[in-house]
């Protein structure tokens, strides 16, 4: 058995009011609405290279989830996710409770330690295991098989 190379992160974060959160409804919405192609999230998302599957998920009407599985070192992850999606990020988090400073890019050690802090996916300062069908295979393993 080998190394599983991909690991999950799930990011709860508290919105300030439900104002807020029809502001960030509102724009998700929007990026939804648009083709694939030209949806900031998923070209940023494409643009990290590393991300399987992610999603934002609304739990209850002041918390918002973000849900993916990713390859690789968390740290790495994070910095790769504030360059490439972190305009997205100062979008949403000017809306959410003890926000890291803005704009994330800038402000990554407190960007990071905030997603850290709010990481479902570690428990008791351990990271969960991700169950995968396919532990060794990464984005870019997966996407060369398909050509």
């Amino acid at each position: 058995m080998t190394d599983q190379v991909s690991f999950p992160l799930t990011l709860v974060m508290d919105i300030k009011s439900e104002e807020d959160a029809a502001k960030i409804a509102a724009l998700l919405a929007g990026f939804a609405k648009q083709p694939p192609d030209k949806n900031p999230i998923n070209v940023a998302l494409t643009a990290v290279g590393t991300v399987h599957f992610a999603r934002f998920v609304f739990l209850s009407p002041l918390q918002l989830a973000v849900i993916t599985s990713y390859d690789g070192p968390f740290d790495t992850y994070i910095k790769a996710f504030a360059d490439k999606i972190g305009e997205i990020f100062d979008e949403l988090l000017q809306y959410m409770v003890d926000a890291p400073p803005l704009p994330v890019e800038q402000y990554l050690p407190e960007f990071l330690a905030y997603v850290e802090k709010n990481d479902r996916s570690i428990v008791a300062g351990v990271r969960q295991p991700l169950y995968s069908a396919y532990p060794e295979l990464t984005v870019f393993t997966i996407l060369n098989l398909a050509k």
